[in-house]
């Protein structure tokens, strides 16, 4: 036994597989409680060398050793020895001498384990052959069967080779169809031929390897249960590769035609294209392709609906006796947002209504005809018979959001445990401006009237972070004085800096780095975000140190508001409270309450100034006079070009660095376009909320620092706009850099991003502090440089107008399109801007809904260009709204 046991520790495998031989069943069972043992010894060590010179054989010695199948399925995919198993082919070796029932328990519990427990297949497959037992046909054993087939390098034989030599393809080819989420593995390798799944699974359906009829049931179901885009893809693929004839296309109508209605875009344009096909052969009755248009034309994918309105003007033509049953179904269409798809529509039903003899179908059409937007509606009182629209126009109501109210911070939690509860809600999710300013206030006041009871409350808090060093759980625990050593830059988000807080607690805080964190700062390289950085890093090291040297009673920075805005009343009540304790305040923490005391309110601030004064203290002179001056100055800016982008710069505010310390006089000095390092430690976007709390009535000076990370999301595809609503919602004034943040989220790449923005663009209309001019001269100025689509813009101001925020959208418009269309000649010389119709048709919306009346600079030369695309003719139907005064 203990020979076995020393070549164990020493990682001897072929001794152990020497001695495992020799060993009895019985003897095998005995050397079990030392094998465990020796499991759970290394198990925290398990990275040193020794551990893993161990693990290969001990993994080895324990699945020949456990008798129950359930006993040696955990110990083989055990997470901490799995990683660093033994051979494969000595794995199976040593299990080899088991009975196949045993041997295929084994393997069916190893392939019910989870993907994600990591059981390598060619195990598996190994003990299907010792078993001599069906394969199993889980998620874990197709997937591994994929993904090894697929690597072909491995093999040297293509990935039709090896299906072919497979003698279990059909059992698991009929399981890939049941799997979910295969679609990425199937994909993965050769594009197309013998390496490609989907062609090699064709072919060996040619060859008679699998059941045609079978396969294209399992590969058409398969697409109607839906799934990821890459499952989509992958059988979409197969499904196309398997060449249906006509006779299988038609057999399958109804999944095509649920496929077209139901299934996602790309699935339903081929089910469309079948159909379509079928339809032109005559092989697709009126009732069945009507059933089909009213389902596609009831989507939103404007190809689809494009395409089914192209194939219905060419099956109508073939057979005039369809047309009473197809026209009611194309005009469904006009009732579409998208005016070109109505066009299209009124135009074909134009085109083939002599072909209806029912008067009721004529009055179904007419009375449709209302749907339509007032250029086409009015056409459709000559064409088709619709009623006219003779009562006056319905003055238009602008609708807008509530103005978004700042909630009040309550109090700090009155318990430890309490506390403990928040502060782990906070920790474990990207926790808002409030809780984070609550959980910190919670923690210094405690620490100073209770850091006994306070420390109870938190172990089991303290028990799961990265820096304790009695977790038992992690692999690693990374001491808090490297983490914050001398290569710290700033906290990347604010958990790190409440673990900072925690650390210095529980006595792990690195004590030389904290001095140096408040003595000197940050030392990280200046960037466009170092002055907020700084100011937001200079307190959480404050009050770290004075956790662990002169704790304070409680913060004078904590707002009162979820945006930052601290009461001035609250914070001389506070300064009396530090006065009548004897407390110094903290150099951080008083800057950090000076710059988010409200003094807009001028009446409150002066009230609050008397009683400043009176307290006698320097911290309350200092509020006095700050509280009477003026309010919140801006320094001076002017814009700058570089590339596509408009940024802007602002000059140094000596405001902001006469009388405060070093991290915060940051905020004072001037803001350069080309101003510091291009390695920015500031990824994190969650830390944006926190800055905007820094200066909670000044967010231009926030939104001038923040103005080319934000402009990535048009210019570069980044992610980020999240902020833009709290911008919005953020005090002070909104000038250049705020409408161009706004402007760069408008035309953002993704659409979460966009309706960020168009959250921001209603919060500001709604607060009445959009500048609607100045926001559509620097639109049709990024859109002109090409830093913004103007698709994406298009899409976000949809959106916008979509809320019933006509009027304002229209404002914008009005000021953007002018400097789009002045690029437009008469000739057509000049190119228009891709996408430049869709802002037109938005535009012309907004103005047929809002009652917009007027000239709009060279709009009359847009609309007199020759042709029909989309350009023009929104520029058209644009001039007729401002021109012709047709009511929506």
């Amino acid at each position: 036994m203990s020979s076995l046991m020393d070549a164990v520790r020493a990682g001897r495998t072929a001794d152990v597989v020497r001695l495992l031989d020799g060993m009895t069943d019985a003897e095998r069972r005995a050397v079990l409680p030392g094998l465990k043992a020796l499991r759970k010894e290394l198990r925290p060590v398990r990275w040193e060398r020794e551990a893993m010179r161990a693990h290969p054989a001990l993994h080895l010695a324990g699945a020949a050793c456990e008798t129950g199948a359930a006993a040696v399925t955990s110990w083989i995919a055990g997470a901490d020895v799995n990683w660093s198993s033994s051979r494969l082919a000595l794995l199976l070796h040593v299990l080899g001498d088991r009975d196949s029932t045993w041997l295929a328990e084994v393997t069916r519990r190893l392939a019910e384990r989870p993907v994600s427990s990591g059981v390598a297949y060619e195990l598996m497959a190994g003990l299907v052959r010792l078993s001599g037992r069906p394969v199993p046909t889980t998620d874990a054993y197709v997937r591994g069967w994929v993904e090894h087939t697929s690597s072909t390098w491995r093999h040297g034989a293509t990935v039709l080779d090896q299906l072919r030599e497979d003698p279990h393809l059909a059992r698991l080819t009929a399981a890939l169809f049941e799997t979910d989420d295969i679609g990425g593995p199937l994909e993965w390798g050769s594009a197309e031929g013998p390496d490609n799944w989907a062609d090699a699974l064709a072919r060996l359906t040619a060859e008679g390897a699998l059941d045609r009829t079978a396969t294209v049931d399992a590969c058409v179901a398969r697409l109607l249960r839906g799934g990821t885009a890459a499952d989509h893809r992958a059988f979409l693929r197969l499904l196309k590769a398997l060449a249906l004839t006509r006779d299988e296309e038609r057999e399958r109508t109804a999944d095509w035609l649920a496929l077209a209605s139901d299934s996602v875009s790309v699935v339903a344009s081929h089910a469309q294209s079948v159909l379509g096909a079928l339809a032109l052969d005559g092989g697709l009755p009126p009732r069945r392709l009507g059933e089909m248009s009213a389902a596609v034309l009831f989507r939103s994918e404007k190809k689809l609906m494009r395409a089914q309105l192209v194939l219905l003007g060419k099956v109508l033509p073939r057979d005039p006796s369809a047309a009473e049953e197809l026209l009611p179904v194309v005009a469904q269409a006009f009732g579409h947002d998208d005016p070109y798809v109505q066009e299209r529509a009124l135009r074909l039903v134009e085109r083939h209504l002599g072909k209806v003899d029912s008067a009721q179908v004529r009055a179904g059409l007419a009375e449709a005809a209302g749907q339509l937007i007032p250029v086409l509606r009015t056409r459709a009182v000559r064409t088709l018979g619709a009623a006219s629209r003779d009562e006056a126009p319905v003055a238009h109501v602008e609708v807008l959001p509530p103005v978004p109210e700042p909630l009040r911070l309550a109090p700090a939690p009155g318990s430890a445990i309490e506390l403990a509860t928040e502060l782990g809600a906070v920790l474990a999710s990207e926790g808002d401006v409030a809780s984070f300013e609550r959980a910190l206030d919670g923690l210094v006041r405690l620490a100073y009237s209770d850091r006994e009871g306070l420390m109870e409350a938190l172990v089991p808090v303290m028990a799961r972070r990265w820096w304790n060093r009695a977790r038992t759980d992690a692999e690693y625990v990374y001491r808090p004085d490297a983490h914050y050593g001398a290569s710290f830059k700033g906290f990347h988000d604010a958990e790190d800096g409440l673990d900072l807080v925690l650390a210095t607690l529980a006595g792990e805080g690195p004590d030389t780095r904290l001095r140096l964190g408040v003595s000197r700062g940050s030392t990280a390289r200046s960037c466009a975000h170092s002055a907020l950085a700084r100011a937001f890093d200079a307190r959480l090291w404050e009050v770290a140190h004075r956790i662990s040297t002169d704790p304070l009673p409680f913060l004078l920075s904590t707002p009162s508001w979820s945006t930052g805005l601290l009461e001035p009343d609250e914070l001389v009540e506070r300064l009396d409270s530090y006065r009548r304790l004897g407390a110094d305040a903290g150099a951080a923490d008083f800057a950090q309450a000076l710059l988010r005391v409200r003094r807009t309110d001028r009446t409150a601030a002066t009230a609050a100034a008397i009683r400043a004064a009176a307290l006698g203290t320097p911290e309350g002179t200092r509020l006095a006079a700050w509280l009477t001056s003026e309010a919140p100055s801006m320094p001076s800016r002017r814009r700058r070009t570089s590339g596509p982008r408009v940024l802007v710069e602002a000059a140094e505010l000596l405001e902001l660095q006469m009388k405060f310390p070093a991290e915060f006089a940051h905020l004072g000095r001037p803001a350069g376009v080309f101003d510091g390092h291009r390695y920015c430690p500031h990824w994190n976007h969650e830390l944006r909320r926190h800055w905007l709390a820094v200066l909670p009535e000044r967010r231009e000076l926030v939104a001038v620092r923040l103005l080319r990370d934000l402009s990535g999301v048009a210019v570069d595809d980044a992610r980020g706009a999240d902020v833009l609503p709290l911008l919005a919602e953020s005090g002070g004034e909104a000038g250049d850099a705020v409408h161009l943040c706004l402007a760069y989220g408008l035309g953002a790449r993704h659409a979460q991003d966009r309706l960020a923005a168009v959250d921001a663009l209603l919060v500001l209309a709604a607060r009445a502090e959009l500048d609607g001019a100045r926001l559509g001269a620097d639109l049709g100025e990024l859109v002109r440089s090409g830093a913004v689509k103007p698709q994406r813009l298009a899409d976000s101001l949809r959106t916008a107008a979509a809320t019933g925020a006509n009027a304002t959208i229209w404002g914008l418009l009005g000021h953007a399109l002018p400097l789009l269309l002045a690029d437009l000649s008469v000739d057509g010389a000049t190119g228009p801007a891709r996408g430049l119709g869709e802002l037109l048709a938005v535009a012309a919306e907004c103005a047929e809904r809002s009652g917009a009346r007027g000239d709009l600079p060279h709009l009359a030369q847009a609309a007199a260009r020759r042709g029909s695309s989309r350009l023009v003719t929104q520029a058209r139907r644009l001039r007729s709204a401002l021109t012709e005064g047709v009511a929506a």
